[in-house]
């Protein structure tokens, strides 16, 4: 597959999932959309087919997520579960990790949540300070973690932790499992205004106790392991995006059909087809760039996975924030009703600008890697 065009088994998963998403709507419940999306193959589409899943890539998975989020009903945790932490453990795990997590992440039965934000760190990384160190054969794990999507319902977390370079001195980055039920493992929810079935919390880790397996990949291989879960993170985000805003496009362009205002339906004026016409050329654009990323990724090449995955976010969530309120906006009073739907969305849209990283790290990074300019940091 080129990543311009879409074969006809993509066209054919990307209709089905279309169908599902349609029988739930907006109006869905998560737990019912999981499990059936689970029965139907949808979440470890991904997944290598020795483990139960699809044998698929991050293409199409992210057809998965952006035809539910066009129905309104995007699930928010396949970002998380079987994107980020299904790619890590499916790549870099040991085949006890693999036979243990692997197949319920693709049937559904078990979710992973992801712990890298740190309320000190911010989008600096390198500044993680939940820190591992070895205690005989055990790790102890002790740290902070912030925005942490699902931990409620995950069996476990992938905690991004860092730990002393026995060289060095310095600190590497590491990932571990932990599971919810670990000793010293606490969270706290936060208190958001956005509206999401998916919950975010904040994490205490006090000295959690792991086995030596808890470690997943190679001690020394930390950093290509973390970004190996980091671009997948960073399509899906597209792909939650390009979804949100289509659904979004699509409830404008049916009112603009119908509401009829001096003997016209609203959607004559060019004043109202033409933002949305524009819209969708933005929502276009930006799905081109999330299928060249998510080509690249599955291709193996990480390095050009990694500019094309963050232009593809960012690309989503500028095209999202503006099909939303372009859309609110051609209901006028109506696109601020619980009726129409959409009102929420304004917040919500603003999560592909935010997360997994800001507009303004993905302009830093296209700066120094792609145009050779210097840092400023």
């Amino acid at each position: 597959m080129s990543p311009a065009t879409e074969t006809e088994e993509h066209k054919a998963l990307r209709s089905a999932v279309a169908a599902l998403g349609k029988r739930h709507g907006r109006d869905y419940d998560i737990d019912t959309l999981w499990s059936e999306a689970a029965k139907l193959g949808y979440l470890g589409v991904n997944l290598p087919e020795a483990y139960g899943g699809g044998g698929g890539g991050i293409a199409e998975l992210s057809i998965v997520l952006e035809e539910l989020g066009a129905a309104g009903c995007p699930l928010l945790m396949m970002v998380v579960s079987p994107a980020i932490c299904g790619t890590v453990i499916s790549r870099f795990g040991t085949e006890a990790q693999k036979q243990e997590w692997l197949p319920g992440l693709a049937d559904g039965t078990r979710t992973m949540a992801f712990g890298i934000t740190e309320p000190d760190a911010g989008s600096n990384s390198h500044r993680i300070t939940t820190t591992a160190r070895r205690d005989g054969a055990d790790w102890l794990l002790s740290g902070r973690k912030v925005f942490i999507s699902g931990v409620d319902i995950a069996d476990a977390t992938l905690i991004v932790g860092r730990t002393e370079d026995a060289r060095t001195g310095r600190l590497k980055p590491c990932l571990f499992i932990v599971p919810r039920d670990a000793d010293g493992f606490g969270w706290r929810r936060i208190d958001m205004e956005l509206h999401s079935a998916e919950k975010q919390f904040e994490l205490t880790l006090d000295d959690v106790r792991l086995p030596a397996d808890a470690l997943v990949g190679d001690e020394d291989a930390g950093l290509l392991q973390l970004f190996a879960g980091l671009n997948p993170e960073r399509v899906m985000t597209a792909a939650f995006a390009i979804g949100m805003g289509r659904y979004a496009l699509s409830r404008a362009v049916e009112y603009a059909r119908e509401r009829t205002v001096w003997k016209q339906p609203i959607g004559a004026h060019q004043a109202v087809a033409h933002p949305l016409a524009q819209a969708h050329i933005d929502l276009e654009l930006a799905r081109l760039m999330m299928q060249k990323a998510a080509y690249l990724y599955d291709s193996g090449d990480d390095v050009a996975a990694g500019e094309a995955a963050n232009m593809a976010k960012y690309a989503a969530g500028e095209a999202c924030v503006r099909a939303v309120d372009q859309s609110v906006h051609t209901l006028g009073g109506n696109g601020l009703t619980r009726e129409f739907g959409l009102a929420s969305l304004i917040t919500a849209s603003r999560v592909a600008r935010i997360a997994p990283v800001s507009r303004e790290m993905i302009l830093n990074y296209v700066s120094h890697q792609t145009l050779g300019l210097p840092k400023s940091y």
